[in-house]
């Protein structure tokens, strides 16, 4: 069956695009016909992994939080290829596990500022070749964007707002027939959810607190081609487990539901008075 938008010859930008999801995006774009810009806030990066994929990528070095470099991102695909049609903003990054009231000011705002103002940087750089052209923006977001971000506040903040953006640009770029898709995750085998997961101790003491199977992991090669089908198919959303959807659509219910019995679990309060312990001695002054 022909897809709905055919990516054979067309160009796409990636956020994020020298490891994990974002690598992998890269790749099967790639595969089905695009030239594609790596982009990764390590330069040296980004151009390894654009080598790895072959002909008709270039890897780019720029911070999604610094909109002149994403402009100047943008510019240099478009001189390089001719254009843009895909934009996928997929950089971000997680917080340590802890609670609002003790995780550091400044790290929670650089949360916000990666996973939503760095969206939105890409966004705007990229959505006068996107309009222009037909094209297509994907916003990654999380299960993060409806599910209590309990211990990640500053994550779930942002990943709501990506949800947010990415509804109301769909509507926005439909006269122009172009579009926007928004990807929703879970726990994907990336060295981030690695990191978050089995390193700290907050991560650890979260999947004590939660059934296994919500951990149940899946390769970033499965998320990669979640957001390819999701452009061929020019999808409002995308999800990855895709059981998930259906917790989507019924968010209005089980959201009161969950956040009930999450408030009243012991082992919800247990994990939270642990961290904001540790945190507390963590931010002690060193004794002198």
């Amino acid at each position: 069956m022909t897809p709905a938008y055919d990516l054979n010859g067309k160009v796409a930008l990636v956020t994020g695009g020298a490891r994990g999801i974002g690598y992998e995006t890269a790749l099967q774009l790639h595969q089905r016909g695009a030239s594609v810009a790596v982009l990764d806030l390590d330069a040296g990066q980004a151009r390894e992994s654009a080598e790895r994929i072959g002909e008709r990528t270039l890897g780019i070095g720029a911070d999604v939080t610094d909109s002149g470099a994403m402009m100047a991102a943008v510019a240099e695909t478009v001189e390089r290829f001719g254009g843009l049609d895909i934009a996928v903003a997929n950089a971000g990054i997680a917080p340590e596990g802890a609670t609002a009231r003790t995780m550091p000011p400044e790290e929670w705002e650089r949360v916000v500022e990666v996973d939503l103002m760095g969206v939105w940087r890409t966004v705007r750089a990229a959505l006068p070749q996107i309009s222009e052209r037909n094209g297509q923006l994907v916003l990654v977001a999380s299960l993060a964007a409806f599910v209590n971000g309990t211990m990640l506040s500053p994550y779930a903040t942002a990943k709501a707002g990506v949800e947010a953006l990415g509804r109301s640009l769909r509507t926005e770029l439909a006269p122009f027939g172009a579009s926007a898709t928004v990807a929703y995750f879970g726990w994907i085998d990336t060295e981030m959810v690695r990191e978050g997961l089995d390193r700290q101790p907050g991560g650890k003491r979260f999947q004590e607190a939660l059934p296994k199977w919500f951990f149940r992991r899946l390769t970033p090669d499965v998320a990669g081609a979640a957001i390819v089908r999701g452009i061929e198919e020019r999808a409002p959303r995308v999800f990855a487990p895709r059981w998930w959807r259906y917790v989507s659509a019924f968010r209005g219910l089980v959201n009161p539901l969950l956040d009930r019995r999450t408030e009243r679990d012991a082992k919800f309060a247990r994990m939270i008075r642990l961290s904001e312990q540790e945190q507390a001695t963590k931010n002690e002054p060193a004794a002198r």
